[in-house]
């Protein structure tokens, strides 16, 4: 590994030994940098490395918001606006009792590099806080939106900072927020915030984008291998609008899932979550109670096993983790190479640990794609939403399906010759980090230190 590469992740490991998500993906992006920085000396000059791996603005705020019965409570919420080199900072909103800075970083950090991927202008970012909306009333999560965008307004606009959901924030908060922008700024800047309703400036096929993506970014890893999506049998882990998209988009491919996991274990349906009926009651499904797919078994007379993720199963030929960072661990990794699957399609922001990642690339028999590529369809389609904001338009359904499916390709495209160009062969994980970082670094170097 280049010495100056090794050297900003010692770094990192020490400044930062508290935020262990953070530490880990520093690792992991920057250990496939080695070629770059051995052909561009320059960048060590002007320390680029221990620029882009520390934000360029971050911040807390408290947030306090009042209960149904009158209580009191505070939160505290967070905005990391890690890089703008190539574009305002973009990257979603985390409402979860897990928040805390490192997780904040971490995703920040992902995002510059799945931003640049998609070729458009749009730089890093990430957002959110330790509060938990479920089990909470409408009227509970409005009063927190509204408390949480006081706070957060003067810090973001189109060409600023452009937040978006993710985890506990769907298109209830996203109203919410966007309601309060407006009410404070007293104008319409509707391209401030994306994942948006219809009626207020959304973009029709938002929900099910990342999980399109990830399907047509699958169908590129096929055509590479001479293979076609039609029969083939998936095992992915959530069903939330991201696993959903990927069952829609499957389906619709001649594909199946046949394994899903929630946080209750996981379903096998061997006929495979292939119908309209079937779509639409795991959507009925998650609204009721997004903690149990046990339901789904109940209806369709297929098998539940509780407590379990469904790694390792040996009748599908694809693997898909889609549901939250450090899903699959070394445990899982052993057992998902054992049951010679050749295909790992990360979905979900980092869902594998480093190690786990490290083995399941070194498996002669598996092709291993990495979720900053993978998932990018969901952010790219965010930034259209952005241009049908700026423009007053909005696109058909098919139209910005046809403008995700060629950015999935591109996306592929760019990785793959990435790799190819530094002599790592199809290796997709490399390639992405060196495409994403190839970008960013250019604008960076080009625009001057500071």
């Amino acid at each position: 590994m280049n010495a100056y590469v090794q050297r900003v992740i010692e770094n990192v490991k020490a400044k930062h030994a508290s935020e262990p998500e953070f530490c880990q993906t520093i690792e992991e992006v920057l250990s496939s940098l080695s070629p770059v920085i051995d052909k561009h000396p320059e960048y060590e000059k002007v320390d680029l490395l221990g620029r882009i791996v520390e934000p360029e603005r971050m911040f807390t705020f408290r947030v306090v918001w009042m209960d149904d019965a009158g209580n009191y409570h505070t939160n505290t919420g967070y905005r990391c606006q890690f890089n703008g080199a190539i574009g305002p900072y973009k990257g979603g909103l985390r409402f979860q009792k897990n928040v805390y800075p490192g997780i904040i970083k971490f995703l920040g950090f992902e995002q510059i590099f799945k931003n640049a991927l998609t070729g458009l202008p749009i730089g890093g970012g990430k957002g959110g806080s330790d509060f938990d909306p479920y089990g909470k009333s409408d009227a509970e999560v409005m009063r927190f939106c509204q408390s949480f965008m006081t706070a957060l307004y003067r810090y973001i606009g189109p060409d600023i900072d452009v937040p978006a959901g993710d985890m506990g924030v769907g298109g209830r908060e996203i109203g919410y927020l966007f309601g309060q922008y407006r009410r404070l700024k007293g104008v319409w800047e509707n391209g401030v915030l994306t994942g948006k309703g219809l009626s207020y400036g959304g973009s029709l096929i938002r929900p099910e984008a990342t999980g399109y993506g990830a399907v047509y970014y699958l169908q590129e890893v096929l055509k590479h291998e001479n293979d076609t999506i039609e029969g083939k049998k998936i095992a992915i882990s959530g069903y939330g609008n991201v696993g959903w998209g990927i069952m829609k988009k499957a389906a619709q491919l001649g594909a199946a899932v046949t394994y899903f996991a929630g946080p209750d274990g996981y379903i096998h349906d061997p006929d495979g979550v292939v119908t309209e009926e079937k779509l639409n009651f795991i959507l009925e499904m998650r609204a009721k109670d997004p903690m149990h797919c046990k339901p789904y078994a109940d209806k369709y007379g297929c098998e539940f096993v509780p407590g379990e993720k469904c790694w390792g199963v040996k009748d599908v030929d694809i693997y898909m983790p889609a549901a939250m960072q450090n899903d699959v661990k070394m445990e899982s990794a052993v057992k998902i190479a054992e049951s010679g699957v050749k295909y790992y399609i990360e979905v979900a922001n980092m869902p594998t640990t480093n190690d786990a990642l490290d083995y399941l690339r070194k498996q002669k028999h598996m092709i291993v794609a990495p979720s900053k590529a993978v998932n990018a369809g969901g952010v790219g389609v965010s930034a259209l939403e952005m241009a049908q904001n700026s423009e007053r338009l909005v696109w058909s359904a098919e139209e910005v399906d046809e403008q995700l499916h060629r950015m999935m390709e591109n996306i592929h495209r760019v990785s793959a010759e990435a790799a190819e160009e530094y002599g790592l062969g199809y290796d997709l994980v490399a390639g992405a980090n060196i495409a994403g970082f190839k970008k960013v670094a250019t604008a960076m170097f080009e625009q001057g230190a500071f």
